[in-house]
């Protein structure tokens, strides 16, 4: 049984897949404190559940919630709106990897899982069951180490790496980044969404950025938090 902050219906708004209707479980617990972070994963006595998919209505689970559980919500948001696939997101949801394993084994969808890469035994012990990884590179960061092993497992599966750019993001630290990525890894430079006193970065800096990871990767795209921009989940 896992502690889940909230179950619902949406579009992703970020990275590769941006725009397609997902299914969004939201584990509890992060193993990072991102100065950046715009998520509320702490632990809650209620899971939130949309009352139907899209509706962005909400009923009250007692937490923690089974498998099983999760499993009937997200069939019954599968039959009422076509959905591409059921997203893990945290907090950092391979902190939960049994959890989902057993909850991938009772449906039938694609398993997207958002995640910092920086733990990289239980994505492991879960590989078969994923089919798309989104892996956060949070800067600063001190798990290069992780993120190396973490990459060598998840390039089996449809990666892409996402790097949320701030004012802050040093050259140095953004090619150290970089370092960690193979040519044909697709990029995703996310503009921090303002948040606790965090500034925008300057549209020239943006592309600056872009420029000096087009010189390594093949594939390097601006993509901002568009949900945050339509103002929905």
């Amino acid at each position: 049984m896992t502690n889940v902050i909230e179950i619902f219906s949406s579009i992703q708004g970020e990275g590769k897949y941006v725009g397609c209707r997902q299914i969004f479980i939201r584990t509890a617990d992060c193993n990072l404190n991102c100065a950046y972070c715009d998520t509320n994963f702490s632990r809650a006595e209620f899971c939130n559940v949309e009352t139907s998919a899209g509706s962005m209505d909400f009923t009250q689970l007692k937490n923690p919630l089974d498998a099983a559980q999760v499993a009937e919500i997200i069939k019954k948001f599968s039959a009422e709106i076509p959905t591409q696939a059921v997203s893990f997101t945290g907090g950092e949801p391979l902190l939960h990897w049994q959890f989902i394993s057993e909850v991938a084994a009772q449906i039938d969808s694609k398993i997207f899982l958002e995640t910092n890469g920086t733990l990289p035994a239980a994505l492991e012990k879960i590989i078969d069951a994923v089919d798309i990884i989104s892996m956060d590179i949070k800067l600063p960061s001190a798990y290069s180490a992780e993120h190396r092993e973490f990459l060598k497992v998840a390039r089996a599966k449809d990666l892409y790496v996402k790097i949320v750019v701030t004012a802050e993001t040093s050259p140095e630290e953004f090619d150290a980044a970089l370092e960690l990525l193979a040519p044909e890894d697709l990029l995703i430079l996310q503009p921090v969404t303002p948040v606790k006193n965090i500034q925008p970065i300057p549209a020239r800096k943006i592309l600056e950025l872009q420029a000096r990871a087009l010189r390594k990767l093949k594939s390097v795209r601006v993509i901002p938090q568009t949900h945050r921009m339509l103002k929905i989940l």
